[in-house]
């Protein structure tokens, strides 16, 4: 699928990406979903490609261009996450690949996907290792408070996952506020790329029933906490009502923490992290 120019679609350029040593490439599609690539795995987090005419900004391609998955890693069971018109194209078009869940989702996600069989069930704490080809990815799951940690018999179901691959290790957090213990978890992990939300939350939100997550002052607290390399707002720009502009983030870093690098991507732009 090329684009109406014949340039090479973007999911066309994510399969053709090369892949250094100690390196990762990242593409953000909107929201909280990106795409990693490293040692050639290709790793989609919360890919919520539906069109809908609530976004502020389009996919950047259908769920059927994805033929090129090795991994889906799903934080929890809201639309804009786990997209129940995304998933099963995806499935299809990538026969190949396996969708990791929190737990208690784990049924909800098999039937969007084809079955059990393609779901790996994620539980807080307990790391995760596949081998994909000739290499290896470790997922580490992370609690997420969304903006209650809502936990049952089956576990967590939001979580955040610290994904290392080729060397480098990049933090999805998932939606979520800040909690005791968790900068000590994640930072336990090396980070290196950090994806955080800052779309924030407040009474009026809550009220209406859209919960929230850091806001960009947690977002970037939480970023120098957990020492993390380079830090990329993300979950913001989607929804009217539920976002804020980047930069208010941006200049909070500037003017409290200058030390710490930041990254603000364009929509569906291409980020490449070489570790040192």
């Amino acid at each position: 699928m090329s684009s109406e120019y014949g340039a090479p679609s973007l999911a066309e350029q994510i399969s053709q990406e090369g892949s250094r040593e100690r390196s990762i490439a990242l593409w953000w599609l909107g929201q909280s979903s990106y795409v990693l690539k490293g040692a050639g795995i290709i790793v989609y987090v919360d890919p919520y490609l539906r069109a809908s005419s609530r976004r502020l900004s389009p996919p950047p391609f259908p769920p059927g261009a994805v033929t090129n998955a090795d991994l889906v890693l799903l934080t929890h069971d809201h639309g804009d996450h786990v997209d129940p018109e995304s998933l099963p194209g995806i499935a299809s078009a990538s026969p190949e690949a396996r969708f990791v869940a929190p737990r208690p989702i784990a049924s909800r996600v098999a039937a969007l996907v084809g079955g059990i069989g393609r779901v790996v069930s994620a539980d807080a704490d307990s790391p995760l290792r596949f081998e994909v080809r000739d290499a290896t990815i470790e997922i580490l799951p992370v609690p997420a408070r969304h903006e209650e940690f809502d936990r049952g018999d089956l576990g967590y179901p939001y979580l955040g996952y610290s994904v290392r691959v080729n060397g480098v290790c990049v933090h999805h957090s998932g939606d979520t506020i800040p909690y005791e213990g968790q900068v000590e978890r994640v930072r336990a992990h090396s980070v290196d790329v950090a994806l955080l939300p800052i779309n924030g939350r407040d009474f009026y939100r809550t009220r209406a029933g859209t919960i929230g997550n850091f806001d960009y002052r947690e977002a970037a607290e939480f970023a120098v906490q957990i020492g993390a390399s380079v830090v990329i707002p993300m979950h913001y720009g989607m929804f009217r009502g539920n976002t804020v502009p980047p930069g208010y983030f941006v200049s909070y870093l500037s003017e409290f923490h200058p030390e710490q690098s930041c990254h603000v991507m364009g929509r569906f732009g291409k980020y490449v992290h070489l570790k040192g």
